[in-house]
């Protein structure tokens, strides 16, 4: 059926008894496909069903569909003739794994971060009512993401449509919770009455009537109100959304196509905003995806008959190291927590919640709730470790300073993903965090350059740390380089790798590597580099860069984070105020997005590698 599936709304020329082999055909092409080019298959596979009913009911691109996340976009993306972008799936210049309108008229949003559909979706609904157009708007956001504060704050403005009169479907994908059979055929029977015009009005008017029955019509309104509501909690599990005013419907089979395209089309009809709550199975159609959702979540390439990863690494990742750690010292400190946001994989911290769930803490979705829950209970004598991606403690940057800062409270943040991450592209880069982690009085801010310093680190911060504290480390294996050199961990102190005599590079963090290639290419042309690994971002080691100053007359910075308020920029505004006569040259990236593509194509492309550092510090050589 596939074939015949190559632009938008084509899927409206397939016949009713062939949608089961289309999508059978289709998850046959994402299994295919992602498994050469890694990327998220368990949600894609749930929900196939219903994306084929959304593109049956909807016309695009006139109609707007917004994905939560939209990490589960990939089925949506074939359907609008996206196909052929599946060769390239992640790659670099090629097709993301994410929505993005550059990409196509089709997707309507960028996304990329949790919980944000519903407020983006609210904006599309009254711009729409402003420029009196006429086109329906859908969400599809996941039961994880109603965990996120913001869903919530979409929710509680959502009423408003309601008293305009206005349409919005929003689809909860629940993969989650099972429908028992009784439930579930009083709900369709429920959901067909309930969504229709006539019955939303039938509701309205008989209210109306019985209040205007002299002295009795108030009270006998609220009896009826009160009992109708107690019989519809047996059938309707969600009636926080109606009390909400947005009227819920569910839950369904999201695996029935002609059951979901009959809900979808009736709740076109309403003038009024919908939540339409369908179940799905994440990882359908393929075993290994059903049976471990979390591993092929985000997976890198696999074997289809087997499951299992092509290439394993043998070395263990800074996250790794990061949680071997932490749980060696809960076993000597028994005031140390964990906390995570929906990530306990990811950050590591699933091996520390099983060995220590009393103080193991998953706060889903919601970074800014876990920033101050940190807070509250470092405020009471606790030590809490928030290990959280790069990308996503942005979301909890008000609370940093307003909540953890203010008052010097001594919360460490584990920041993983740090620098570039590459597949997952812009939403997902790591690159704002020493300019966003910097700028915040009281904090400190330290970067490893391998992984005994990230683990020195952790422990040192656990046994001193006096105000908040973030330790930024990067995705990926843990670098070795420079390991038999590392000094003890000193508050506030970097340390001088290797002396030279032209010119000094102070690397920051993951870009150790980078540095010491470009070095030894410059070694070749007679060159003499010396090397500094700052390790505090903030404070800022003035006695290291005094003595450096006083040697170098070429001091350049190497970051892979964004320019504009890093750690060059610091390094250059401290020396020049104090009079340093020499050149500063900072390296990093520009004031940009980054796209996807692997790290190693992503550093060419930025000049952030071996070869462009030490292409341009030579230039700056030959011109003094």
């Amino acid at each position: 059926m596939l074939e015949k599936i190559n632009k938008a709304n084509d899927i409206k020329q397939i016949s009713e008894k062939d949608y089961p082999v289309l999508a059978k055909d289709i998850r046959r092409f994402l299994i295919k496909h992602v498994s050469k080019t890694g990327g998220h298959l368990a949600s894609n596979l749930g929900i196939v069903e219903l994306t084929i009913a959304l593109h049956l009911v909807l016309d695009f691109p006139k109609d707007q569909l917004i994905f939560d996340v939209g990490h589960q976009s990939y089925v949506h993306k074939i359907l609008t003739g996206r196909k052929d972008g599946f060769k390239n799936l992640r790659q670099f210049h090629g097709m993301s794994g994410f929505p993005k309108r550059k990409e196509s008229a089709c997707d309507a949003f960028h996304s990329g971060h949790s919980s944000m559909s519903l407020s983006a979706a609210l904006g599309f609904a009254e711009a729409r009512n402003l420029n009196h157009t006429d086109e329906k708007i859908a969400v599809v956001i996941g039961d994880g993401a109603f965990s996120g504060g913001m869903a919530y704050e979409a929710l509680n403005n959502m009423v408003r449509l309601r008293e305009e009169k206005k349409n919005l479907i929003v689809i909860l994908n629940d993969n989650r919770m099972s429908i028992a059979k009784n439930v579930g055929g009083m709900s369709n029977y429920l959901n067909k009455i309930r969504t229709q015009k006539g019955y939303i009005d039938l509701k309205d008017n008989v209210e109306q009537s019985l209040l205007k029955i002299p002295a009795v019509g108030k009270s006998l309104t609220k009896a009826i109100k009160c009992s109708k509501n107690s019989i519809k909690q047996l059938f309707v599990p969600e009636m926080f959304f109606e009390d909400m005013g947005v009227t819920y419907i569910g839950p369904i089979d999201g695996h029935d196509i002609p059951l979901l395209v009959d809900t979808l089309e009736r709740a076109k009809q309403l003038e009024e905003p919908i939540i339409i709550h369908v179940v799905t199975k994440k990882g359908k159609g393929y075993k290994p995806a059903m049976e471990n959702p979390t591993k092929f979540h985000g997976v890198s390439p696999f074997d289809v008959k087997s499951g299992e990863l092509i290439s394993k690494s043998t070395n263990p990742s800074y996250t790794a190291v990061f949680s071997d750690t932490l749980i060696k010292a809960a076993e000597k400190d028994s005031k140390i927590v964990a906390v995570t946001a929906a990530m306990p994989d990811g950050t590591g911290l699933k091996e520390f919640g099983e060995k220590y769930p009393e103080r193991f803490f998953d706060v889903g979705i919601a970074e800014e709730h876990a920033v101050t829950f940190c807070t509250g209970m470092a405020a009471q004598g606790l030590k809490p470790v928030f290990a959280v991606y790069s990308t996503f403690l942005q979301r909890g940057f008000d609370q940093m300073i307003h909540d953890t800062a203010l008052g010097n409270y001594p919360v460490i943040f584990g920041v993983d993903r740090s620098g570039l991450v590459g597949a997952d592209g812009e939403t997902h880069q790591g690159i704002f965090d020493i300019p966003y982690l910097c700028v915040i009085p009281n904090f400190t801010v330290l970067a490893p350059v391998n992984g005994k310093e990230l683990k020195e680190m952790l422990q040192y911060t656990l046994d001193h740390i006096n105000g908040p504290t973030a330790i930024k480390y990067s995705r990926g294996e843990a670098e070795t380089l420079y390991e038999d050199k590392c000094a003890p961990i000193e508050y506030g102190k970097g340390q001088i790798l290797k002396d030279g005599k032209d010119a000094v590079i102070l690397s920051v963090g993951n870009l150790l590597s980078e540095s010491v290639s470009a070095i030894k290419l410059l070694e070749k042309d007679g060159y003499e580099i010396g090397l500094a690994n700052p390790r505090y971002l903030k404070p800022i080691d003035t006695e290291m860069l005094d003595e450096l100053a006083d040697k170098y007359s070429l001091i350049v910075t190497v970051e892979e984070g964004i320019l504009n308020g890093g750690y060059g920029s610091m390094v250059m505004q401290y020396l020049y105020q104090n009079r340093y006569c020499g050149q500063i040259h900072t390296i990093g990236i520009d004031d940009a997005f980054v796209e996807h593509g692997s790290i190693k194509e992503l550093r060419e492309m930025l000049k952030i590698d071996g070869k462009s550092i030490a292409e341009s510090v030579r230039g700056w050589l030959e011109k003094q």
